[in-house]
């Protein structure tokens, strides 16, 4: 996973995985999900990331199982 924030456009895009897209859907006016071939989500991208995600705080923890 790959996390990028765009200071100057406020865009956040967080990559899950490496894929080839097949497909961009509008999830709304704001947010943008690619798909692979499969209809699974390879990417996020977040507009006005700041008011909307939190961002610029970030926080990451991994749960032992």
């Amino acid at each position: 996973m790959k996390i990028k924030y765009f200071c100057d456009t406020d865009t956040l895009y967080i990559e899950l995985r490496d894929l080839p897209i097949a497909e961009t859907r509008d999830l709304d006016e704001n947010t943008v999900l690619d798909l692979d071939a499969e209809g699974n989500v390879g990417a996020i991208t977040i507009e006005h990331a700041s008011s909307r995600a939190g961002i610029p705080q970030f926080s990451y923890e991994q749960i032992a199982a």
